[in-house]
């Protein structure tokens, strides 16, 4: 039986490598965030269908033309919306956009059925 040699490491392989490591890990962290944005979104695109009167593929239209028009990322847009739905805050430069593409105005309010906030928790 032949014993090999203590100085010699066996190949690690492609998937030990530390730079390969890094990567993965950093498509993972991708994922997980794409993943939490994802939800965001859709939600978002909810507060947009409910207000607008309008069909999903629509409201995914509008969500991404006011991040367009105002410059303000697509997952920022979102939340702010999302944000509105349960403060009644919103910044104007979204609400203006979001009502120039709704072609609706006075959409100063919270989202129908959001709580009307007063300055404290409701909870």
């Amino acid at each position: 039986m032949t014993v090999p040699p203590t100085d010699v490491r066996p190949d690690p392989g492609p998937d030990s490598d530390p730079d390969q490591i890094f990567l993965l890990q950093e498509q993972v962290r991708q994922l997980k965030e794409a993943v939490v944005s994802h939800a965001v979104v859709d939600q978002a695109i909810g507060v947009v269908i409910a207000l607008g009167g309008v069909t999903p593929d629509e409201g995914w239209i509008v969500l991404k033309e006011v991040s367009q028009h105002t410059n303000i990322k697509l997952r920022n847009v979102a939340e702010a919306i999302l944000i509105w739905g349960r403060t009644g805050v919103i910044p104007p430069e979204i609400l203006a956009a979001l009502e120039d593409r709704l072609g609706r105005s006075g959409l100063s309010g919270p989202p129908p059925g959001s709580p009307r906030v007063s300055g404290r928790s409701s909870r």
